[in-house]
């Protein structure tokens, strides 16, 4: 009887062993932990910006009420960089070496983001879903650690391409755009989906720094090319500013507007409601003020989550919804690897997404990555502002190359 019950003591403790084996852990996650970190504006020029920090944090505290993942609580280490790239890098290499996060995640901005892209690829760590567009993002050849979440600026230009292409194959465009990375990356996405047709239909292109007062001169300019459809690829202040002299021009083009830059209260308001109607631009998420999503049982959740999470914090701003998203793809990242939480695999995860639905996002729109494309969301919905508010139209459109 004793060697049989030493036996048996044998057996449990190799099948123990097993259990034990299966479980792989990196830097930054344990039995009980999984610690992750970011870095965003709380301060300086950009610190509207740290909402979706506050959201993040807000979500993920949600999470370890209910138990965590998989039983593990998330920690996650939120610091202010003021929208200072140099601070960005300090703040990182802190999150990376003492800190020892397995991944940063949600970190806002493409200045802040560029500073430390090169950093987090070389020490293998995950950049998972940055909260920026920018085309970069998406670049799995070079920077096979970084992820995006939202449709990139390049994409949304390959859409307004197509969405022309279906509805004006003649058209005559004129596009306004912003001298910098983010500006650049609209004017690819269209010549990109215009293909051959380019040199024929684009027949006006200017630009303009973030530093000048007007855009008054280039879209006088752009109006006397004759073009009948119109392309705003600028932040808010000079979108705003396009919308008000177009109308004051008495030019009425067919008018696309970046989704960053569609928003009624910052944008289209100081514009003049009267003079927005008719503007189209690119939607993705719900809209949480849209009285249709009124009892979706998805939004009647994202704003109890506010109130009690983030209660000053506004429901109704698209940045909180979306930072409310993001957090939501990390957390089922972080749920389907399960106890292989190693960088390795949540970056294969995030890198391998297949028809993963997050309930914010407008119907049909789905998560979806490959090994050699880094971008889940690839399909947007147009709108078109009535006056008050978007509407969307139309089947969903794919700004996949």
């Amino acid at each position: 009887m004793k060697r049989i019950a030493i036996a048996l003591a044998a057996v449990g403790l190799a099948f123990a062993g097993s259990v034990a084996a299966q479980k792989k852990y990196d830097t930054g996650a344990s039995d009980t932990e999984i610690v992750i970190g970011q870095t965003m504006p709380y301060s300086g020029p950009a610190s509207a910006y740290g909402s979706l920090g506050r959201t993040m944090v807000g979500y993920f505290n949600k999470i370890n009420d209910q138990g965590g993942v998989n039983g593990r609580k998330i920690r996650i280490i939120s610091l202010d960089d003021g929208y200072v790239p140099a601070k960005t890098l300090e703040n990182t290499r802190r999150l990376v070496e003492q800190d020892e996060v397995l991944v940063v995640t949600g970190s806002v901005g493409t200045p802040t983001n560029s500073a430390v892209h090169a950093y987090l690829n070389q020490k293998k760590v995950p950049q998972l879903f940055v909260n920026t567009g920018a085309g970069k993002w998406n670049d799995p050849k070079n920077f096979p650690w970084t992820t995006g979440w939202s449709p990139t600026y390049p994409l949304e230009g390959r859409v307004f391409a197509e969405h022309i292409l279906r509805t004006n194959p003649n058209a005559k465009i004129a596009i306004l755009y912003q001298n910098d990375d983010f500006g650049k990356d609209y004017l690819r996405g269209v010549r990109e989906r215009l293909g051959d047709k380019a040199k024929a239909m684009l027949v006006g292109e200017a630009s303009f720094e973030v530093t000048d007062a007007t855009v008054d001169s280039q879209i006088l300019s752009l109006k006397a090319t004759g073009a009948d459809t119109f392309i705003t690829a600028a932040s808010p202040k000079f979108a705003s500013q396009s919308i008000r002299r177009i109308a004051e021009a008495g030019w009425k083009p067919a008018h696309y507007i970046t989704n960053v830059s569609s928003t009624i209260g910052s944008v289209l308001q100081p514009a003049g409601l009267e003079r927005a109607v008719g503007l189209m631009t690119t939607q993705f998420l719900k809209d949480p003020s849209d009285k249709q999503w009124e009892s979706d049982p998805a939004m009647v959740e994202y704003k109890e989550f506010m109130k009690k999470y983030f209660p000053g914090g506004d429901p109704n701003d698209q940045l909180n919804l979306q930072a409310y998203g993001v957090a939501q793809s990390v957390v089922y990242v972080l749920k389907t690897a399960g106890d292989n939480l190693t960088r390795d695999n949540i970056q294969k995860i995030a890198t391998n997404l297949k028809d993963v639905r997050i309930a914010v996002t407008l119907p049909g729109l789905m998560l979806d990555t490959s090994p050699t494309d880094y971008g889940p969301l690839s399909t947007v919905v147009m709108a078109r502002f009535d006056g008050q508010k978007w509407t969307t139209f139309g089947d969903p459109i794919s700004g996949n190359r």
